[in-house]
């Protein structure tokens, strides 16, 4: 029988991160979706947080990211997967077991040290970057800052969602 449960868990695992490939991949070929195709994405890692547990997740989440960086024709959503957006959901478990204010501060930290990575890499790697003002890159980070308590709102929210209406649909386990 754990055979059986292994096997189960494993081919979800695997299906996770295929449609989480996929996701991706639609961000780069449609340009204009790339960070909202990355957030998409996560929730693969979301799904694999609730259902497994353990290393499942952070096994989705490599597998998705690195399979995206190989594959992928324009690698932005998949350097913003994998800087952040597909192992926060895993942190965001972990770190919501704490004190209010210490989750806040952990989460804040983790995400302006992924933004000031991401900028970076934009800022070094993406042709006509270099040739951008610094405002904009200024600007990028502070909508980004206005922005990140929401899209933590959204996934506390999307995984509520999850939990107490769809869960007992899917009988995973």
């Amino acid at each position: 029988m754990a055979k059986k449960m292994q096997t189960k868990k494993l081919t979800v695992c695997a299906m996770l991160s295929a449609l989480g490939v996929v996701l991706l991949w639609l961000g780069s070929a449609v340009e204009v979706v790339d960070i909202s195709m990355a957030v998409i994405a996560s929730l693969c890692c979301v799904f694999a947080v609730i259902e497994y547990g353990g290393s499942a997740p952070w096994l989705v989440f490599l597998v998705t990211g690195v399979l995206s960086l190989v594959l992928l024709p324009q690698k932005t959503p998949a350097i913003m997967y994998l800087l952040f957006f597909g192992y926060y959901p895993i942190l965001k478990e972990k770190l919501e077991k704490k004190r209010r204010l210490v989750s806040w501060i952990a989460k804040e930290i983790i995400f302006n040290v992924a933004l000031v990575l991401m900028l970076v890499i934009s800022r070094l790697l993406l042709v006509g970057s270099q040739t951008e003002p610094l405002w904009i890159f200024a600007a990028v980070a502070v909508l980004a800052e206005i922005t990140f308590p929401i899209y933590d709102l959204a996934l506390t929210r999307l995984i509520s969602f999850y939990l107490f209406r769809l869960r007992k649909r899917f009988r995973i386990k």
